[in-house]
């Protein structure tokens, strides 16, 4: 592979890319993306859908939970026969209010069981006997011209980037802070190297001179609009909390990016599951419920599409370390002002139709895909995707 390649595969930035001020001559038109945000929450470690949204009324679900269950008087009840973690009051109240949209049994052909290769598939939209490089939302880049957009149209809040934002010609950004990827751009050491480049004009260089210029410009934007609005929402003093709360930030002063892409890990929950799960999805629940309120207040919830997800879900029957192993289909979940169908999408999951202890898919993840590129980001989900995927009907055009 050579450098050029090697570059564009690894992504454009991350917080350990030390870029020096005088790079900053280098200047694209801002993507237009008509006021629409799309974020995308990714459960790493594959989440326990079971003990999410709990079916409290089926006996199968007890049977093979004797110790882990959740008990039928603790579930936060949102049907006769469906109920959230009893932590998770947050996202009981955006289900209330109509602002939550859960999509049961979603899966692909041929599970895979491993972490790695089954988050690949979900972020490539690949078929599970075929590896790509190039993720689903890197892909919507490359479709978007290239030329016309800024490294950050796609913001990865982390150190590095995922493969769903990378695409052939265009991928994302990932940056974790702001403000501190602003102050490391003052690097003298760079400044020298950049002094020899004058002189230099070889292929691979100029590209990797592009690139630092994409991020040093990259990095100046998002600390200046970083800047311009400080919610007086308060939000959960944890990880995914300040995440969210820097992409409120960002959403609410009007950023020209597009694409917001946030991580929770910890989800492999193969022993004593009950007291970590419950703190994940509470950290989660409290988090998403104080940015939903702070885009409310700024009347940016409607042009905002909130998707979270996991990996794959977990086997129905406990294991012997008052835990649960990989399993295979789980639930996708919806929020925004501009939800054509919300509560349950679809049936629950049937605990009496098992395929050797797993979950039966019925929805294929990447329908959920072609209605967001298709009815969301405006874009032939045939073409990203490489084959046809009938949308759902899920979210208002």
């Amino acid at each position: 592979m050579n450098r050029r390649k090697f570059l564009r595969n690894a992504g454009l930035a991350s917080t350990s890319l030390f870029i020096p001020q005088f790079l900053s001559g280098y200047t694209k038109q801002g993507f237009n993306n008509n006021g629409k945000n799309l974020v995308i929450i990714q459960w790493s470690g594959g989440n326990d859908g079971l003990n999410t949204v709990v079916p409290f009324r089926n006996d199968f679900y007890y049977k093979n939970r004797p110790s882990l269950s959740i008990s039928k008087t603790d579930v936060l009840k949102m049907t006769d026969n469906l109920g959230f973690n009893p932590v998770m009051k947050g996202m009981k109240s955006l289900y209330d209010e109509g602002l939550l949209t859960i999509i049961n049994n979603v899966g692909y052909p041929n599970p895979n069981r491993s972490h790695f290769r089954s988050m690949d598939i979900w972020h490539t939209g690949s078929d599970s006997d075929k590896y790509w490089q190039t993720g689903w939302l890197g892909r919507y880049l490359d479709e978007m011209n290239p030329e016309n957009l800024n490294a950050h149209t796609a913001l990865e809040i982390d150190d590095s980037l995922v493969l769903a934002l990378k695409g052939k010609e265009k991928s994302g950004f990932a940056v974790s802070n702001p403000m501190k990827l602003r102050a490391s751009v003052n690097n003298k050491f760079l400044k020298q190297i950049a002094h020899h480049h004058e002189h230099d004009h070889e292929e691979n260089v100029e590209y990797l001179y592009k690139t630092l210029i994409d991020t040093q410009n990259s990095a100046d934007y998002l600390y200046q609009k970083s800047k311009v609005y400080q919610t007086n929402i308060s939000y959960p003093k944890t990880a995914i909390g300040r995440d969210l709360k820097t992409i409120s930030n960002l959403i609410v002063a009007e950023a020209d990016t597009k694409i917001y892409y946030v991580n929770l890990g910890g989800f492999d929950t193969h022993a004593f599951q009950k007291k970590q799960q419950e703190r994940l999805l509470e950290q989660y629940s409290e988090a998403i419920a104080a940015f939903v309120k702070d885009l409310q207040q700024n009347q940016k919830l409607d042009d905002t599409l909130i998707m979270t997800f996991s990996e794959f879900g977990r086997r129905v029957k406990q294991n012997a370390s008052q835990g649960t192993d990989h399993g295979t289909a789980n639930n996708v979940y919806f929020i925004g002002g501009q939800l054509k169908k919300p509560g349950f999408f679809n049936e629950a999951p049937n605990l009496s139709a098992l395929d050797n202890g797993d979950l039966i898919y019925s929805v294929d993840f990447r329908k959920i895909y072609a209605s967001i590129l298709d009815k969301w980001l405006n874009v032939s989900a045939e073409k990203i995707l490489t084959k046809q995927f009938e949308p759902l009907d899920l979210i208002s055009p």
